[in-house]
């Protein structure tokens, strides 16, 4: 994780065992004592696993657990572990891991440790905050988008993730499973929703490439090395990587890239640095996505409309687990908001037939 990701005291219900985790770091040969003091702070960037930074002896370390009271499913963090440990040789936007363990009785979930990355995290609040010029997003957004490329141009065999996931089939399955997943944690009524997952049925691509998925990346999931904007050091939050079609890896981020020509409620439910001057619209990122990658991109509407659709799910499988009480966090308070916003943009798109305009 990067030094700008805001932290702050751990969250009362969240805590850490300070003394079964030193036992465990000692064990692992990361400290020299479990005299030393332990110091642990949490990020509170991102709605989903529970981030730590640990500090020990003058060394820093990033732990990474499930939310408590969370279906494994897309929380499995064994698996986050394998995808950085099987791509930080090869490629150099991966984090190190040092250690991984399904014990439970440490903290009471399966975590890991990974090394702490120094650099530049762009979210919204940052960005606004140093109110960054227009020729420094085009930089921005070009080393965002090589990056991409280059992730989705890793051989997936030959890191040894052939067994990640199964590739053929994947949008197919991708359909039916994320409406599944959003009519069993449904608390409003969303007609938008039944309409999107109905069209998506039958517009989906029946052939497309593979190549491994990041599924969330976006500017706050990479550190830029400096403020020149021109190296990304490191991709972060991997719990959703696996083998698919790497255009439903665009749509997804499509679905995050809200520009300043959308409608204000759509810029408040999913804030993000791309509203600002500078930025490409997402016609022209899908434009220079298909020019890198030589990739030719003939579903366009439904990738965008399946990325939101996306989100829109994980939006309101988080405002269930907050309505249910099984988390306190007040940024979850409105999720269910933003996932019907999702819908109803996504539905826009596929009446207008474009990505863009949707007003």
């Amino acid at each position: 994780m990067a030094f700008n990701n805001p932290i702050r005291a751990v969250r009362q219900g969240e805590e850490l065992s300070a003394q079964k985790l030193k036992e465990f770091l000692i064990k692992n040969d990361l400290i020299v004592s479990t005299a030393s003091e332990l110091v642990a702070h949490q990020f509170s960037n991102g709605y989903s696993n529970l981030t730590y930074l640990l500090q020990i002896e003058h060394r820093e370390y990033v732990l990474r657990r499930p939310p408590f009271n969370a279906p494994k499913r897309g929380h499995d963090m064994g698996r986050e572990y394998k995808v950085l440990k099987h791509l930080n040789p090869v490629f150099d936007k991966t984090p190190k891991v040092f250690v991984y363990t399904e014990d439970e009785t440490i903290i009471g979930a399966p975590f890991y440790l990974m090394e702490k990355v120094d650099g530049e995290i762009l979210s919204a609040k940052a960005a606004f905050k140093r109110q960054i010029p227009p020729d420094e997003f085009k930089t921005i957004s070009n080393t965002w988008l090589d990056t991409f490329v280059a992730f989705h141009e890793i051989d997936y065999k030959a890191v040894g993730l052939s067994n990640l996931g199964k590739p053929d089939g994947y949008v197919n399955r991708q359909v039916l499973n994320w409406g599944k997943q959003y009519l069993a944690a449904a608390t409003d009524d969303v007609p938008e929703a039944e309409k999107v997952m109905q069209w998506m049925d039958i517009n989906q691509p029946k052939r497309y490439d593979h190549s491994l998925i990041h599924n969330d990346f976006k500017y706050d999931n990479v550190v830029f090395s400096g403020s020149d904007w021109k190296n990304i050091s490191a991709i972060l939050d991997w719990e959703m990587c696996t083998l698919g079609d790497p255009l439903m890896d665009l749509g997804t981020s499509l679905g995050y890239w809200t520009t300043n020509d959308d409608a204000e409620f759509m810029k408040q439910g999913l804030p993000s640095p791309t509203v600002m001057k500078g930025n490409p619209t997402r016609t022209e990122i899908v434009h220079q996505y298909a020019l890198k990658s030589g990739r030719s991109i003939d579903h366009l509407v439904f990738y965008y409309a399946y990325g939101l659709f996306k989100i829109a799910v994980i939006a309101q499988q988080i405002y269930y687990r907050y309505k249910h009480g099984h988390t306190s966090d007040p940024k979850f308070a409105n999720l269910n908001r933003a996932a019907g916003l999702c819908c109803k943009t996504a539905w826009r798109a596929i009446q207008k037939k474009q990505i863009d305009n949707l007003n």
